[in-house]
């Protein structure tokens, strides 16, 4: 591929081009040079004037000598212009913006015309906020509710009459245990124990599995499925799976249930956290509403084909409790309710344990031993690891990704892996690993920041309250 010299040229142009436009201007230089080039002209038009200092006429000079070339270097980017536009028409298009490569969702054009603000995240173009900032934005999620597009997810049915032993193959949750339209937050591990994505897989009454997981992750988790789909049909187990194209719209916030219930004929009283149910919504039929989030709030995400996306997301808006909110808003108050980004706060070097995510492991799963790394991850739920994530608290700078945390004394022991002011707090909070004896709630540990030592205090999780809704 010559992809990369045709941008290291069309940088050169735009650099060359750039310092043309940069010469001195209001010089006496000709149309063209005459015969013998501008030193001649030089000569003629300033050198014959004895008043004029010897280094201004040197300066001048050099002057005329870096338009010269100027002139020959524009004519040269001319030519290499037109060998630009002769690369085939998909190669000029790939050069032409990195943002181009980029997936859109259904709703690219609804985030733009809603004044958002777009930013390249796991291989999508998504909004980062809109004309609300961040701090308002997260604010108003916490007060009233706000809409997030989340269609970059993985979407896939699992189907078949194996399709629970596909899935308990892959993940450490109890899943035959799901009743109808019930779901669970679970993991996919490796054999060392390791999290290779987190994702939440529900048990539909329409018979397949509905499982969403990290856009982050996509290649990764599909290939993982599709494996081993391959690997159970070969054994002659009746199992498959479809990826979805629908789009994933999250309603969050404590009035999101309010808002929802005057869309939709079912009673939402009945649809508690974690459980999910097909509805018509504002007219849009064949929508999967499921109680869950990302935010710690109460609220629900919406599965619904692509085609009426923009038509529910419009028909939400409508209510003014409503406000479009972006993926700085998603991070601050997914921390402040202290839930994993994968990549950052767990990954394939982070076990169940080690991440305080225990609560994943089905009792039945455990007793079996019989999902991936179970050898290495059950005898940690009886021991002491090495290392726990937990949650930290402080006053001063913010703390970030990869600040170092030390002991009082000086000793580094971990670090930082999420970090963000709290809006909710008025404080800094912040995720990362510390040996065991050290996660204790209280213990007062050192956070480095911007080269200077404050003091951080290890806080018991969620940082802010949470707010699912459950049957009472």
């Amino acid at each position: 591929m010559e992809a990369p010299g045709a941008i290291s040229l069309q940088l050169g142009v735009n650099a060359l081009c750039a310092l043309k436009l940069r010469l001195p201007l209001g010089l006496p230089t000709p149309s063209s040079d005459p015969p013998g080039g501008g030193e001649t002209y030089l000569s003629r038009a300033w050198t014959t004037s004895p008043s004029v200092p010897g280094r201004v006429v040197a300066s001048v000079r050099r002057l005329h000598q870096l338009r010269a070339t100027m002139q020959w270097a524009g004519s040269m980017m001319s030519r290499l212009r037109s060998c630009l536009q002769a690369l085939p028409s998909a190669l000029r298009r790939s050069l032409s913006s990195a943002q181009d490569v980029l997936r859109r969702t259904p709703l690219y054009d609804f985030h733009l015309a809603h004044g958002g603000k777009m930013v390249a995240f796991a291989g999508w173009n998504l909004p980062v906020q809109y004309r609300d900032s961040h701090v308002d934005s997260h604010l108003h999620t916490r007060r009233h509710c706000s809409l997030f597009d989340v269609s970059h997810m993985l979407q896939t049915k699992i189907f078949g009459h194996d399709r629970v032993k596909l899935m308990e193959s892959l993940v450490v949750g109890d899943i035959a245990e799901l009743k109808p339209n019930q779901g669970t937050l679970s993991l996919f591990t490796n054999e060392a124990g390791g999290i290779l994505d987190d994702l939440i897989v529900t048990n539909t009454s329409e018979g397949h599995l509905y499982v969403v997981s990290n856009a982050g992750c996509w290649e990764k988790d599909l290939t993982l499925m599709q494996d081993k789909v391959r690997e159970l049909q070969n054994m002659g187990s009746d199992v498959g799976l479809e990826v979805m194209d629908n789009a994933l719209l999250a309603l969050q916030g404590p009035t999101a249930a309010q808002v929802l219930q005057a869309g939709v004929a079912d009673d939402l009283r009945k649809l508690p956290f974690m459980t999910s149910a097909v509805m018509e919504v504002f007219g849009v039929s064949g929508c999967r509403v499921t109680r869950c989030g990302y935010t710690g709030e109460d609220g629900v995400e919406i599965s619904v084909l692509a085609a009426e996306a923009v038509r529910l997301a419009t028909a939400l808006l409508e209510n003014p409790e409503v406000k479009l909110a972006g993926l700085a808003a998603r991070d601050s108050l997914r921390l402040e309710a202290g839930l994993c980004l994968y990549g950052n706060d767990i990954d394939e070097h982070t076990t169940p344990v080690e991440g305080s995510l225990s609560w994943t492991l089905g009792k039945r799963r455990r007793a079996a031993m019989d999902f991936p790394g179970a050898s290495v991850i059950v005898p940690q739920l009886k021991g002491k690891v090495q290392r726990r994530r937990v949650g930290l608290m402080c006053e001063g700078a913010p703390m970030r990704a990869h600040n170092p945390i030390m002991s009082t004394e000086g000793t580094v022991l971990g670090a930082v892996t999420s970090g963000c002011p709290s809006p909710c707090l008025r404080k800094n909070v912040a995720m990362g690993y510390v040996p065991y004896e050290y996660s204790r709630p209280g213990t007062l540990l050192l956070v480095e920041v911007r080269r200077k030592q404050q003091m951080a205090m290890v806080s018991k999780m969620p940082f802010v309250p949470t707010n699912y809704y459950t049957l009472k």
